[in-house]
């Protein structure tokens, strides 16, 4: 039985109405959220005027630097690991410019043997295949004779060369529209794409700063 392949228009929209469900939302408002600074436990709260010296922690000298921590060891490590930039796709050339204009049921080869990617190592992909053979913006559909692609097309070339599973593309899709939500555009990436007087640029930076906040949800 043949696999349906997707349109550009048709990935917008699954993007969409995982965007709108509960569950990611739930992912993308509590990401940046970090646990209350721990505070005092009851037995350690002393009487005005008979302040007594801090215990040791168990199992650990006085002199751990540990001790000198306001937060946990943990909460510091993934507060450090989100300021991080995201991955950088693994280095895997991409066809030539004939590979751009050509059917992609030439590349299924490419598929062969691959793994499942996280969303922002796909969209690094997608920004790999705008930079490399090109961005357009109309009309709205996976390439132009040239071989440029709209930025749902990336998405949707990144999969078929092999770079992640339709579910992967459908969460990209969704971190896509969760910037575009949080720079104030209220549509479909679909439209922002084709909007008058956008740019290659725009496209690239788009990509570039959803993957950037996929990566630091840990996505």
């Amino acid at each position: 039985m043949a696999i349906p392949v997707l349109t550009p228009d048709q990935l917008d929209a699954q993007a969409s109405r995982l965007h709108d469900t509960q569950a990611w939302q739930s992912i993308v408002s509590g990401w940046e959220l970090t646990a209350p600074e721990p505070g005092p436990r009851p037995a350690e709260r002393t009487e005005p005027g008979r302040a007594q010296p801090p215990e040791p922690t168990q199992g650990r000298p006085p002199s751990d630097w540990r001790d000198l921590l306001s937060v946990p060891v943990d909460q510091l490590i993934d507060d450090a690991l989100r300021t991080l930039p995201a991955t950088p796709p693994p280095e895997r050339p991409l066809p030539g410019r004939l590979g751009a204009v050509l059917p992609d049921r030439v590349h299924a080869w490419r598929r062969v043997g691959q793994g499942d990617l996280r969303p922002s190592v796909h969209l690094g992909y997608a920004h790999q295949i705008l930079a490399e053979w090109g961005w357009q913006n109309t009309p709205y559909r996976l390439r132009n004779a040239r071989g440029a692609r709209c930025v749902c097309g990336a998405l949707l070339t990144a999969h078929r060369l092999g770079y992640g599973s339709p579910a992967t593309v459908n969460r990209a899709g969704a971190w896509l529209i969760t910037e575009l939500r949080a720079q104030g555009w209220p549509g479909l990436i679909g439209p922002w794409n084709r909007a008058p007087g956008r740019t290659a640029a725009d496209a690239l930076a788009l990509v570039d700063a959803a993957a950037r906040r996929a990566a630091s949800a840990g996505h």
